[in-house]
């Protein structure tokens, strides 16, 4: 399978929005805040898809998009791929690609929070050579401020 990454036009904020309220609800659902939760609605998303392009970069499987990175500075914000297309490689391509923007950046070290509760992502990047630098408030942006979200902030030089 051949995975290209590119960066995201504003074409691609409907799937990129599906794929990460999908991804984002599976891995957080439990784990964060009742309050986060009802801000995060489908909608939210799809808001949030198209005030981000700049910011993403997309994964294409054949001409669909398989999945995305955000990456701000030496933060690796978001990374999601879709549910058909999880465990095959399509998530350590896009983290990679990640890592070489931070590097781009200028930054040595990139950064990245999971849920505390997200044992699946923390085990994959811990498999991709991140390590747990211990656990922090995450302050999720919701309209208005911020919403403190129990995370573990993962590193890895660049």
């Amino acid at each position: 399978m051949t995975v290209i990454v590119r960066p995201a036009v504003a074409g691609d904020s409907e799937v990129v929005a599906a794929i990460w309220y999908d991804g984002w609800r599976d891995g957080h659902l439990g784990h964060v805040p009742d309050e986060l939760v009802a801000v995060r609605t489908e909608e939210s998303f799809g808001t949030r898809a198209v005030q981000r392009v700049a910011d993403t970069t997309v994964a294409l499987v054949g001409d669909a998009v398989a999945g995305f990175v955000m990456v701000v500075g030496d933060e690796v914000e978001q990374v999601y791929v879709s549910r058909d297309h999880r465990g095959s490689g399509v998530a350590g391509t896009l983290l990679t690609e990640a890592e070489q923007q931070v590097k781009a950046g200028g930054h040595r070290e990139a950064w990245l929070a999971v849920a505390t509760g997200n044992a699946r992502a923390r085990r994959f990047y811990e498999r991709s050579g991140w390590t747990d630098g211990g656990p922090f408030d995450y302050p999720a942006t919701v309209e208005g401020g911020s919403v403190p979200v129990p995370c573990h902030r993962y590193v890895k030089s660049v």
